[in-house]
């Protein structure tokens, strides 16, 4: 094993890891310090969100590489979830044809940074990146066992 390749899948782990933990700091503070209520949406990206925090840890602890496939497809499902919500929050159209969210609307936008940067949008970039690191690990350790 090449020890080059191991030191990226860790940096490649930490780094899932880092995105994870951001992510949850920064819902936590919309929704503990700001005030933000979360709509159903956001709190589906949570339930996803939340729990890697924990996995991707105990996995940069313990060097396990064999945990980004578990990693790879939460984080697509949630990717999958905000993309949804940014586009009802971004495209007329898919406003229009949303499903009701519940008491608070998905559509709606709490901050909107640059005119393009939203929760979900911050979600999104999160999800991204975990899911790019947990296929580069993927790759490289399917790679190994061939």
């Amino acid at each position: 094993m090449n020890n080059n390749q191991t030191k990226q899948r860790e940096t490649l782990l930490f780094t899932a890891w880092a995105a994870s933990v951001i992510a949850m700091l920064g819902s936590l503070y919309f929704s503990e310090v700001q005030k933000f209520e979360p709509c159903e949406l956001c709190w589906y990206q949570r339930i996803l969100m939340y729990p890697m925090v924990i996995i991707l840890g105990i996995a940069v602890v313990k060097k396990d590489e064999r945990i980004s496939f578990y990693t790879m497809i939460l984080s697509a499902i949630g990717a999958l979830i905000s993309l949804y919500h940014y586009s009802i929050q971004k495209i007329p159209f898919m406003a229009d044809n949303a499903v009701s969210c519940g008491r608070i609307p998905c559509t709606g936008q709490y901050i909107n940074w640059f005119g393009f940067v939203t929760i979900p949008f911050l979600a999104l970039v999160a999800f991204v990146t975990i899911f790019v690191c947990s296929l580069l690990i993927w790759k490289q350790v399917r790679g190994q066992q061939s």
